[in-house]
């Protein structure tokens, strides 16, 4: 008997974990690209490099999620279809989505390039923190365009019921991106460029491969072939996956917010302690982000299929796993405050203390942060794009930014990391209150 679970099966808490878990652990690879470059250009060149990295990625982000986008809503658009019984519209939706990301990401590359300087002296870095940040991007975004379908492509491998091919690409990618920093960065001497390069070409590992797969003949439900333009389609896909674009660029507009902010109340060390924040924040969200995308595919296909008894049963379920990750990762992140900011900042001092403490404020938003992406996830895959959006807009743009620029008035530093408590805590609240009030639309 086959192994493979498929999207139409009645599905166990076993099953849920056994079909999402490629997809988690591929979002927490995503987010060791990012996590090893810090970790080897925090103890193998300096705190000022440690601190460029932090400053200009989370601008890097806003570009590459547009990937999550395309992934995110096309995904939930091509298992609906696939539901419908319409496998060769699937296909022609499938590869019309990679054709005008690709086309986008080219697109975007060349402008971004240019621009890094001004933008980067926008966010408020001087010196040598602006030298290193320029140089830092303008080689990352060379690969742009394979990071927005390394985004893409994660999602598609799990609509494509191929969760374990995506896994194995994504740990490839992974692996090569380590080997390549410590060859770049302890081997040549490359520094914070080689810490780009190697993320550059991780990327396009990453988003290379799949084109490759998909582009011939293969046993997943997927294949590339001559699309059919259909703009109505892109517009489709664009609202459904708006909402996760815009809880990720936001999030990374947020995260320059934050910078700025910190770099007027704490100067350079804020924006180091920030960024090791952020480096747990990556991994902890990505099982959240990795799990709800990972059964997206499946509320999308029940969804299609009319079978609302399973349409209660995931909701039901996914809840219930939701709710006890919550709380592991509050527990997790209490434990490894010291032992993580020591990883990094072993001979810091002060700055050491800080972190830690910074750490135990920031933790308790795990409790709310799981609810908080599922809600906005669950209803992208019920192809309703507009709450969706609606709940990410007000968790990041309305309850984060405005935490993070009013608290610290109030509080001082500690406001700023008391800032994502709050707005995950709401964003949870919202998410919730519309889960309840459209049940009987979607659920009976």
């Amino acid at each position: 008997m086959s192994s493979r679970i498929r999207l139409s099966e009645h599905f166990t808490y076993s099953k849920l974990l056994r079909f999402s878990l490629p997809s988690i652990v591929m979002n927490i690879f995503t987010s060791m690209y990012i996590i090893v470059d810090g970790y080897f250009v925090a103890n193998f060149t300096g705190k000022t490099e440690f601190a460029a990295v932090n400053l200009i990625v989370p601008l890097l982000n806003i570009l590459g999620t547009i990937g999550y986008m395309f992934g995110v809503g096309g995904s939930a658009l091509i298992a609906k279809t696939m539901g419908e019984k319409d496998q060769k519209q699937a296909n022609s939706l499938f590869t019309l989505i990679v054709l005008v990301s690709l086309g986008l990401g080219i697109l975007m590359m060349i402008p971004g390039f240019i621009c890094m300087r001004q933008v980067t002296t926008m966010l408020g870095a001087e010196g040598k923190l602006l030298e290193y940040s320029v140089l830092y991007g303008r080689i990352f975004i060379l690969a742009l365009p394979a990071w927005i379908l390394t985004y893409e492509f994660q999602l598609f491998f799990v609509t494509a019921e191929k969760p374990g091919l995506g896994l194995a690409v994504t740990v490839c990618a992974g692996l090569c991106n380590i080997v390549l920093d410590a060859l770049f960065i302890i081997g040549f001497k490359w520094g914070i460029a080689g810490a780009a390069a190697a993320s550059a070409m991780a990327q396009i590992l990453g988003g290379v491969f799949p084109i490759i797969y998909f582009g011939r003949k293969n046993n997943s439900l997927l294949r590339l072939v001559k699309p059919v333009w259909d703009i109505r389609a892109l517009v489709k896909c664009c609202t459904n996956g708006s909402s996760e674009f815009m809880a990720e660029a936001a999030v990374s507009f947020v995260g320059l917010i934050y910078n700025i902010q910190l770099l007027k109340y704490a100067g350079e060390d804020g924006v180091v302690i920030y960024g090791l924040l952020m480096y747990v924040s990556l991994i902890f969200c990505a099982v959240f982000i990795g799990y709800s995308n990972g059964i997206g595919p499946v509320f999308s296909y029940h969804y299609g299929a009319r079978d609302h008894g399973e349409l209660r049963n995931l909701l039901k379920r996914s809840l219930m796993i939701i709710g006890i990750l919550s709380v592991t990762m509050l527990v997790f992140s209490e434990v490894l405050a010291h032992p993580f900011s020591y990883m990094f900042l072993h001979d810091a001092g002060q700055l050491l203390t800080d972190a830690v403490h910074a750490f135990r404020i920031f933790s308790v938003a795990y409790l709310f942060t799981g609810i908080a992406i599922f809600s906005s996830s669950f209803f992208t895959a019920l192809n309703n794009g507009q709450v969706s959006a609606l709940i990410s807009f007000l968790r990041t743009f309305v309850f984060e930014l405005g935490a993070v620029l009013l608290l610290p008035i109030l509080l001082g530093i500690d406001g700023i990391w008391c800032s994502v408590v709050f707005a995950e805590l709401m964003a949870a609240v919202v998410g919730s209150i519309f889960m309840v009030a459209l049940r009987k639309k979607y659920l009976i």
